[in-house]
């Protein structure tokens, strides 16, 4: 395996007194796509958000243990957490695209961060647009508001929007639910491509949808990981009966 993009040591989340994350401990390495999949209120959505420190946002929330992102813990009193974001892009469950045209939802994030002038960022959004596999769809209608774009073309808008400020990591929280199977195929597509340039990690409740797209598998259950390997392993050896239930559908 590739030295460590991410690496996750002992560590606990508490939501007030509620115990959520329990010693979780894996190594996530980089240009790959790493899903985290395990039934519902295990904790998934909750592990995602802390690489990227979305849990900040909710009062009460502790945490311990290690975060570390290229060789550093991203828990540190220096860490700027603004900056983290910008490297840990997030897709959340439901297509969440601004307000505005499709340009400007795409133009926002490097405006904001000076990426370049007028020109730069206009050709930043063709590219991004490009590699989100959405440009030959909407280039005629870039000024058109962005919901009139169907369910899937919002999700994988999102997407692009996540990649046009460069971010190192792009964090999928379950960006399929919402989606009928053909709008499903083109983004499994797009998460297979992207991986190329960026270390993925998707949540799932899917089994199928992580044996396709992943290269690595976490399974979580009751906020413990129980076991983490390349797919192809946990889907064939699993080395946990609690994995071998969960995928022969015994509980989830």
């Amino acid at each position: 395996m590739a030295e460590d993009k991410i690496l996750v040591e002992d560590l606990n989340l508490w939501f007030g007194d509620n115990h959520v994350l329990k010693d979780v401990g894996f190594r996530i390495p980089p240009n790959a796509v790493t899903a985290i999949m395990g039934p519902s209120g295990c904790g998934k959505s909750t592990l995602l958000r802390t690489i990227n420190r979305m849990n900040d946002l909710i009062a009460g929330t502790r945490v311990t243990g290690r975060i570390v992102i290229d060789g550093k813990d991203i828990f540190a009193d220096d860490t700027d957490v603004i900056d983290l974001r910008k490297r840990v892009g997030m897709v959340f469950q439901k297509p969440n695209p601004f307000p505005r045209s499709i340009y400007e939802n795409i133009a926002f994030g490097p405006r904001i961060h000076r990426m370049g002038n007028r020109s730069d960022i206009a050709e930043r959004v063709k590219r991004t647009l490009r590699h989100a596999n959405l440009w030959d769809e909407v280039k005629d209608r870039l000024h058109d508001n962005a919901f009139s774009l169907s369910g899937g073309q919002q999700q994988r808008l999102c997407i692009a929007r996540c990649l046009s400020v460069e971010p190192e990591i792009v964090l999928l929280d379950e960006p399929a639910s919402a989606l009928d199977p053909h709008s499903t195929a083109r983004l499994e597509e797009l998460i297979t491509q992207i991986k190329q340039d960026y270390t993925v990690v998707i949540v799932t409740h899917n089994m199928q949808q992580a044996a396709r797209v992943s290269d690595f598998c976490a399974f979580l259950m009751l906020g413990e990981m129980v076991e983490y390997d390349r797919t192809e392993r946990i889907f064939t050896k699993p080395r946990d009966k609690r994995t071998e239930d969960f995928l022969t559908g015994k509980f989830g």
